[in-house]
């Protein structure tokens, strides 16, 4: 865990090293208990004493340590991130949740994913470090970890929609989103819409549910293209050679995630297929991915900010001992248009 510091890094005269409470006290000539209450906050020194001590700590860059401090007192103020490396969505909630865990006194110990670490395994492992709270993007399927977990420290799940009675749920409002993609279609003359997705868990599941329902608002029941796909690049790569085999193409493909259009928009590329000319594309997260000068991609937009709020929220109240109703957030969606969408072509 790293140390607090309001100031530049400054060694003991002669030393190599940071300087310590020891330090401080005889660079004053008082006690270092003394010192301690001090630096503490502590009752008890007198004025003169306290501004003797805090110019001096100041002086010699003291820095007090936290580890210490949080072990004395039982706590370690750590969240543990269980996430995967490859997902740019995940990647960048963790990035903002150390910043802003660290205005709430939250430090955060990573559990990254990956086919050779399984939600057991990091979940032992973060608890093994111990952690105050868990946040979870996508658990592996049947796991009993996190259940287990629960009973020790509170637990936040993350983008897939869940009633877990042991769990707090932060997801996205896939209906919106997929909604929004729908009707920005339509109202730009596209009927055969298709849809790449639907496998990989939940998260696939449910933003096939709703691209299903958003169709059929729109009065395209009949039109429903739903071609199996995984969140990956090689996923959507494998989709748009399926696509491409077919006798005719849709006018329009709507894909589960950035990651997995960014696949299927190279291989329609190798194939001479132009987007927006010929079939137009939309992706789900607006990830740096879509806004990539060679790519362009409209997107529905995850709002990571709202996002890291809702876990975090529901962290610092559940450590504060709120023993409230699990909640069920759904961050809401936005929608990016660029280059990748443009007139249904005509047939």
């Amino acid at each position: 865990m790293t140390t607090e510091t309001d100031g530049p890094e400054r060694r003991p005269h002669g030393t190599g090293r940071l300087p310590t409470m020891r330090d401080v006290a005889e660079h004053v000539g008082m006690s270092r208990q003394l010192v301690s209450l001090v630096l503490r906050g502590a009752p008890g020194p007198s004025a003169e004493s306290r501004e003797r001590i805090l110019a001096a700590a100041a002086e010699l860059g003291y820095r007090p340590h936290t580890s210490a401090r949080l072990l004395r007192e039982g706590r370690t103020r750590l969240i543990g991130a269980v996430f995967s490396m490859r997902n740019p969505f995940q990647v960048r909630f963790v990035e903002r949740l150390f910043a802003r865990a660290a205005e709430q006194g939250f430090g955060v110990a990573l559990g990254p994913a990956g086919a050779d670490r399984s939600t057991d395994e990091i979940v032992a492992d973060l608890l093994g470090e111990r952690v105050e709270a868990l946040v979870v993007f996508n658990p592996d399927p049947g796991t009993t970890a996190l259940e287990d977990a629960s009973r020790l420290v509170p637990v936040v799940l993350l983008g897939e929609w869940t009633d877990a009675p042991y769990a707090d749920n932060v997801h996205v409002d896939e209906a919106g989103g997929l909604r929004a993609a729908v009707e920005h279609l339509v109202g730009l003359g596209h009927r055969r819409i298709a849809y790449v997705g639907g496998e990989d868990g939940l998260v696939g599941r449910d933003r096939a549910t709703a691209y299903r329902g958003a169709m059929a608002a729109c009065g395209l029941d009949d039109e429903v293209d739903v071609v199996p796909s995984g969140f990956s690049e090689e996923g959507g790569a494998a989709a748009a050679r399926s696509l491409v085999a077919r006798e005719s193409l849709p006018t329009a493909v709507v894909c589960c995630g950035d990651q997995c259009a960014t696949g299927l928009l190279a291989v329609f590329a190798q194939q001479g297929v132009e987007v927006p000319g010929r079939v137009s594309v939309v992706g789900f997260d607006d990830s740096y991915l879509a806004s990539l000068s060679y790519h362009r991609l409209t997107s529905v937009h995850q709002d990571v900010e709202a996002t890291v709020d809702a876990a975090l929220s529901a962290v610092v109240d559940r450590t504060d001992g709120d023993g409230g109703a699990r909640r069920r957030v759904a961050t809401p969606t936005g929608f990016v248009v660029r280059e990748s969408t443009g007139p249904a072509a005509s047939v």
